[in-house]
């Protein structure tokens, strides 16, 4: 069957089409502004691609210059594979590896973890971004923003990790020996413990008596001398001439100022975490008691946390915080998982040390270089009462961690990182 049309037919297809051509012309028309942001996401995408490219050769040069200069053998990395001369003419090449389509299996690598991977070490650390990248700098000079961006990255892998162009080696001491706080135990630094020996240096984190997996009766503890001997006896261990930094948190800086006292020649430098830097003839209680500490007026005003093993007639044996103001004294900018963790590994503390003062000499515990790091959001030892600490007992430099409550190694572990390794690079 054929099919007929009329002249309307015609007519009326004639001005659809005439329709559709002017909405046409009418979008291309207003479609300036389109247009324009789509040149802008190209650029942008030409400036992901040129930061790729030149991350990627950066790489391979420095792959190049580890396999002893030259020209590389990219067996697998060219587009296409050449015959030999033996081959045949009519061999088909091989395909390459390269134009396989990625699978979902792939490992999608950022990069840091790139440059973590393939960047030169020197004697086991990261080289700088200008050691690592000079020969590449030196004949393609970066001209765009994104290639500077390989510099910038591998300088912010180094910052972090504390490593930068000093050697460990060459530091007085690369020793970290950390001092927990009241009730707390060895298993609060995991994350100190795992950025500073990423980053190379040696850490021993010690449980006092009756903290942590320490198996003693913390009610049994009596005296000062008894609760840091496990301390002590790291430090008494030590070789003639070898050093350590202490660094004590909370009731670990009275520990750590017994510790300066009995060993000065061990002990390199001493850096106080929100911590009770005493004076000579000063208590831990003394300092608690200070205006505006909040376990002052939780525990001691309270008595609510006391524990009397030996009779409610008799003194004291130890102090237990009640579980339920743990985030509120301690934890307030903490993450919820390391609050738990504190919650169920918490242990008492004991009193007795609590009251003990501190007899220090200015030959000893004077001579021992000290830091102090303020924690600025400390609900249990607040900035006004490390500030008087400072002030009546100036220590060498101070630091300052914004946003840290007063487990900083929880709720700011990257940035208290960061001041230690400083603070062990001050010559």
């Amino acid at each position: 069957m054929g099919l007929c049309f009329s002249r309307g037919d015609r007519s009326t297809a004639k001005r659809r089409q005439s329709r559709r051509i002017t909405n046409h012309s009418a979008a291309g028309d207003g479609g300036v502004g389109s247009n324009r942001w789509s040149r802008i996401r190209s650029s942008r995408k030409e400036e992901n691609i040129i930061h790729e490219r030149a991350l990627a050769a950066a790489i391979l040069f420095q792959q190049q210059l580890q396999n002893g200069g030259g020209t590389a053998a990219f067996d697998r990395s060219t587009s296409l594979r050449y015959p030999t001369g033996n081959s045949k003419r009519n061999q088909a090449l091989p395909r390459s590896s390269s134009s396989r389509a990625r699978s979902l299996t792939d490992p999608l690598l950022q990069p840091h973890q790139l440059v973590n991977q393939f960047c030169p070490r020197r004697d086991g650390f990261l080289l700088s971004a200008q050691q690592a990248f000079r020969p590449f700098n030196q004949s393609i000079r970066p001209r765009r923003a994104a290639e500077a961006k390989i510099i910038r990255l591998a300088n912010e892998v180094n910052e972090l990790k504390g490593i930068g162009d000093i050697k460990i080696e060459n530091l007085e001491t690369n020793h970290f020996v950390l001092v927990h706080g009241g009730g707390f135990g060895a298993w609060c630094w995991y994350k100190t413990i795992a950025l500073l020996e990423e980053a190379g240096y040696k850490v021993t984190a010690v449980d006092l008596t009756g903290s942590g997996i320490h198996s003693f009766d913390t009610n049994s503890i009596t005296s000062l001398s008894q609760y840091v001997k496990p301390l002590t006896d790291i430090l008494e261990k030590l070789t003639d001439g070898e050093k350590v930094i202490l660094v004590g948190h909370d009731f670990g800086g009275a520990c750590i100022s017994y510790a300066m006292e009995l060993f000065p020649s061990k002990v390199s430098k001493a850096v106080f975490l929100a911590a009770a830097m005493l004076s000579s003839g000063q208590s831990a209680l003394d300092m608690f008691s200070e205006k505006g500490s909040y376990v002052f007026d939780s525990v001691f005003l309270l008595g609510s946390g006391f524990l009397y093993a030996n009779g409610n007639n008799q003194s004291p044996t130890g102090i237990d915080f009640d579980k339920s103001l743990l985030r509120d004294l301690l934890f307030n900018q903490s993450p919820s998982k390391d609050v738990a963790l504190a919650s169920v590994s918490m242990r008492p503390i004991p009193f007795s040390p609590v009251l003990e003062k501190l007899s220090l000499s200015e030959p000893n515990h004077g001579s021992v270089r000290r830091f102090y790091i303020e924690t600025l959001e400390d609900n249990a030892i607040p900035v006004v009462v490390q500030e008087s600490m400072v002030n009546k007992s100036p220590p060498e430099r101070v630091f300052h961690l914004k946003g840290a409550d007063h487990a900083p190694f929880f709720s700011k572990p990257q940035a208290l990182h960061k001041h230690l390794v400083e603070i062990s690079r001050i010559p």
